[in-house]
């Protein structure tokens, strides 16, 4: 276990500020509604950051509400949000969320109810609670999940069992923070091939680097 999880975790945050990686400004540019968090991170799935966000603005820029929204076909939807990952399943995911939120009113503000919409996952499902309503959860995408592992903040094999590690490991004040900060260092400097484990400002509190020391390129 590594000593001294949250000190590690704003020691990261603080490094990669002015790198101002893509999470930073993905995030920024879509917290202004919950139904645009919603959305937004739902076209994340698969995709980077900047392809995301330049998907969702077209899409927003012709339909800023879920009845707006239903008002569009899968086929025009499909069209804007290309070339997201998978953006033919996401664009039928979009239409049926869009038509459920309509009926109702709001985007739901509980894992519960926010995973019972179509296509939203357990990342998806906190990442909005985290962004939309300010609820402390920890969303494990890609990133978290590898630089969690490397930095031995967890061990678990699938993402839901690091996230449940990552909850006993940091007080609750810190989940929000969890996902941006380890995405942006993800996106930055701990890559999935070639980390620039030189660069890296925990460098030697870092099993992965100590186990599997990587050259400068």
């Amino acid at each position: 276990m590594v000593d001294e999880p949250v000190a590690i975790l704003e020691t990261i945050a603080d490094f990669i500020k002015p790198l101002r990686p893509p999470v930073e400004q993905f995030e920024t540019s879509i917290r202004t509604t919950p139904f645009r968090v919603l959305i937004s991170v739902l076209l994340s799935s698969r995709t980077k950051d900047p392809v995301t966000q330049r998907a969702a603005e077209k899409l927003f820029a012709l339909a800023e509400s879920p009845a707006e929204m239903t008002r569009l076909t899968e086929e025009q939807i499909a069209s804007v949000i290309y070339p997201v990952g998978f953006f033919r399943q996401k664009a039928h995911h979009i239409k049926e969320i869009s038509e459920k939120l309509s009926r109702d009113g709001k985007v739901p503000d509980t894992f519960d109810c926010l995973t019972a919409l179509p296509g939203v996952g357990r990342k998806t499902a906190n990442l909005v609670l985290a962004l939309a309503f300010q609820t402390p959860a920890i969303a494990v995408d890609i990133h978290v999940f590898r630089i969690s592992r490397r930095l031995a903040f967890a061990v678990g094999a699938t993402p839901a069992d690091v996230e449940e590690e990552l909850k006993m490991l940091f007080p609750q004040s810190y989940w929000n923070k969890i996902n941006r900060t380890l995405v942006g260092f993800g996106q930055t400097i701990c890559k999935p091939q070639r980390p620039l484990c030189h660069r890296c400002p925990v460098q030697g509190l870092c099993p992965y680097f100590s186990s599997q020391p990587i050259k400068e390129i």
